[in-house]
């Protein structure tokens, strides 16, 4: 009879648990970025910045229309290919994700943001900064840091006016991004009274600069603008060097500003010469910047370059939005998207009705001793 008992309440325990648990709400939230090729490292950051949310955020024990949410990762790799990633937005409408947070370059999240907007699919991105991102209106579309136009100018008024440079040679690699704050950064250098005595181009595979840059030598710029990334931007320093350029200043906007340029460079004297920019404050000015970054290091040791701290924060505003829309259905909370108000750990945030955010700040960096570090 007491055996008998016991396998009774044994029973109606799990029974209740699993009463409890069928009533905990699965929400999925997307993250895209490129996890395979030349650009993963920055894939990878961004995917641990989504996952230290979630993991964050399930902690907290959300509840959302009168039901714990469990929130769930849907990660997919676009490998930084526009084609690729309209695939994929189009893979989490199809499994009605209730948010996205990505993509990671301008060139995969422009066309992104159409199937997005299409399927009814709120997405942030805290990495992609071309301004045309914005310019279609959709109310699907929103971003978390500065675009090209605060970073291109920021560049171009450093370079003019703490600097004094005089003639600077431009390169991009043809992408969104990169040609966006190249020709934004050459516009406002050219109204400072700058010369542009070059411009070149080059793709965002390239390896081989030597063409280029000895073309660019011939001009005798005083600096090197480059638009695109930093698997380029290292190999093109190393070359810099052989030819003789160490001295040129080099600069370039937040796809050049990580730690791994360091390891790319290999000991590249014209790393010295770099100074790039960033949208949003510096780690160490960020409102929860410093011990953010200490959580991240002890999950993820030696994988930070640039953007999961905004990756994580556009995580906690999708989040935000639902709580307060009491709904995780888009249709339903993404009007309450463009009236965040949320203390994140970049900034506070909060957005214009384009989508772009209010009052976003940028920080210029350089490379000292073979370290990052902030010079605003």
């Amino acid at each position: 009879m007491q055996m008998k008992l016991k396998l009774t309440v044994a029973a109606a325990i799990a029974t209740a648990a699993g009463v409890s648990l069928a009533q905990d709400m699965v929400v999925k939230i997307g993250h895209v970025a490129p996890m395979s090729g030349g650009q993963a490292h920055y894939g990878k950051d961004n995917e641990n910045g989504v996952r230290m949310a979630i993991e964050d955020l399930n902690a907290q024990g959300v509840t959302i229309g009168g039901k714990k949410v469990k929130f769930e990762i849907a990660a997919e790799d676009d490998a930084a290919d526009p084609k690729q990633g309209t695939a994929v937005a189009q893979k989490l409408c199809d499994a009605k994700v209730a948010g996205v947070v990505g993509h990671l370059n301008s060139g995969t999240t422009i066309p992104a943001a159409k199937i997005y907007n299409d399927c009814g699919i709120p997405h942030i991105t805290g990495a992609a900064t071309n301004p045309n991102l914005t310019k279609p209106g959709y109310k699907t579309t929103y971003r978390i840091i500065a675009n090209d136009l605060a970073l291109g100018a920021g560049l171009a008024f450093y370079a003019a006016d703490t600097l004094k440079l005089k003639k600077i040679a431009v390169i991009d690699d043809r992408t969104a991004y990169g040609q966006g704050v190249a020709e934004v950064f050459a516009k406002v250098a050219k109204s400072k009274g700058i010369e542009i005595v070059d411009q070149q181009f080059t793709t965002d595979k390239a390896t081989d600069f030597m063409a280029i840059l000895t073309a660019i030598k011939a001009k005798k710029p005083d600096a090197v603008f480059y638009g695109g990334m930093d698997a380029q931007a290292g190999a093109m320093l190393r070359q810099m060097d052989q030819l003789g350029l160490s001295n040129l200043k080099y600069f370039g906007g937040d796809g050049i500003c990580t730690s791994e340029i360091i390891k790319i460079a290999a000991g590249a004297k014209s790393l010295d010469g770099v100074i790039c920019a960033e949208g949003g404050a510096s780690l160490a000015k960020m409102p929860g910047g410093t011990a953010w970054k200490a959580k991240y290091d002890a999950k993820y040791p030696n994988q930070f370059q640039v953007y999961s701290p905004y990756t994580y924060d556009a995580t906690f505003v999708l989040v935000d939005a639902m709580k307060r829309a009491n709904s995780t259905d888009p249709k339903v909370y993404i009007p309450k998207i463009v009236q965040t108000n949320f203390k994140g750990v970049t900034a506070n945030i909060a957005f214009e009705p384009t989508g772009e955010m209010k009052n976003p700040s940028i920080t210029l960096y350089t490379y000292t001793g073979g370290k990052k570090a902030a010079l605003n």
